[in-house]
């Protein structure tokens, strides 16, 4: 079989997804993840992590990196970035 698989058919007749898809697919864990670790709703921790560009600034430029690290390494270090984020939002606002 192919080394890069995209674009192929897996041998149970299931597409393999693309680039674009498997990056959503990460974004989505992260922010399932955050939410479990803070115990919010998921929809609560997209809105936050959209306000503050979260998935446009780190989550998908920084896919190649992330998604190679544990969930736990990821989920801290979003939190951070995203704790990090408001807190200098904030500033801005005042």
């Amino acid at each position: 079989m192919n080394a890069n698989p995209r674009g192929l058919m897996s041998d149970n007749g299931y597409s393999y997804p693309s680039e674009t898809q498997l990056r959503n697919i990460f974004a989505s864990s992260c922010v399932e993840s955050l939410a479990r670790h803070l115990q919010i709703p998921a929809m609560e921790v997209y809105q936050r992590m959209k306000r503050v560009e979260l998935f446009r600034d780190l989550i998908y430029p920084c896919y190649d990196t992330l998604h190679t690290q544990s969930h736990e390494i990821v989920t801290e270090d979003v939190l951070e970035a995203l704790r990090t984020r408001e807190e200098k939002q904030k500033e801005v606002i005042s």
